[in-house]
């Protein structure tokens, strides 16, 4: 008989670590002793355990490489998910040790699903991208500066940023493209994806880097990841307006940008755009519409290695 797994909570902090186990909370550094020796407290439960953390913007990353190595299974989750848990039990106070008792909790309750160690290739990629997210953010707020009346040399200043940003940029993007190629499986699926008009390189590296489970999961839940998937809100009699929310920002910008050009030239969403708009649908609704579809197009063909895009 497979024993049954001990949920474990880890509350990720920039320099500590808690971690809630069987009743007990515990804090360690968060450095490579500390992980090592949060690492050796979990191996001396006796069973299996999985980890339970929130994603935190980039924090998260040492101890889940560390749990990976040590081969126990750890799952990443939404940390909107997990407040609204908490609320729902009625526990407003949050602190390091309570989050990470609710994050143990919230565990034993969903039995969220292991999440798998990237690839170093698609981990490199990942970071690449969010560099150049980074960077297109600074050369917008940078040019956002230039506003009639500073002085001149405000202004100097202000240009001499913008032109190092965007040469950094620029390099960015480059080497984003070579990662593209780095390894054949990356560059298949790249190809795969780039093959559907209105897909571009850069749509094509931020689907790789931050929705790995393109062309692992169903069409409903790859749509769910990416904040395409309209929820209901429907109260009796009353049937209100769908709408999406949450999903993974980026992807959804990307994805949303695609559609816009896809519905000017792809032959398979440029009439179903049309379709929609000329059944009443706002433009909003109908380009939603035409990303999710296109989205749902790029899921069966990384599923697909036979798969052959009609555009």
């Amino acid at each position: 008989m497979i024993p049954v797994p001990v949920h474990v909570g880890l509350d990720i902090a920039k320099a500590s670590l808690d971690l809630f186990q069987q009743g007990r909370a515990r804090t360690f550094a968060h450095d490579l002793a500390g992980c090592a020796a949060l690492i050796a407290q979990l191996r001396k439960i006796g069973t299996p355990c999985h980890v339970v953390c929130e994603a935190t913007g980039g924090w998260e990353r040492p101890i889940v490489q560390a749990l990976h190595a040590a081969q126990i299974p750890v799952s990443i989750v939404n940390p909107r998910q997990v407040r609204d848990f908490a609320r729902g039990a009625g526990r407003r106070a949050k602190t390091d040790s309570i989050d990470a008792q609710m994050l143990a909790e919230f565990g034993k309750v969903h039995t969220p699903v292991a999440t798998p160690p990237p690839a170093p290739a698609q981990a490199e990629l990942a970071a690449w991208v969010t560099r150049r997210e980074q960077l297109q953010a600074m050369l917008v707020a940078e040019t956002a500066r230039q506003i009639p009346g500073l002085p001149e040399s405000v202004l100097t200043d202000l240009q001499s940023s913008i032109s190092q940003i965007k040469n950094r940029l620029t390099q960015a993007i480059s080497h984003i493209a070579t990662l593209l190629k780095a390894t054949p499986e990356i560059a298949t699926k790249a190809a795969k994806l780039r093959a559907f008009q209105g897909v571009g390189p850069g749509t094509a590296a931020t689907l790789l880097a931050h929705l790995p489970e393109l062309g692992h999961v169903s069409d409903r839940t790859i749509a769910a990841l990416a904040g395409l998937a309209p929820f209901n809100d429907d109260s009796g009699p009353r049937r209100g307006q769908r709408h999406i929310a949450g999903g993974r920002v980026s992807v959804r910008c990307a994805l949303y940008m695609a559609a816009f050009s896809a519905i000017r030239c792809n032959p398979v969403l440029h009439p179903f755009y049309q379709r929609l708009r000329a059944a009443g649908k706002p433009f909003k609704v109908a380009l939603i519409a035409a990303a999710r579809k296109l989205l749902t197009a790029l899921n069966t063909a990384l599923k697909n290695p036979h798969f052959i895009p009609c555009s």
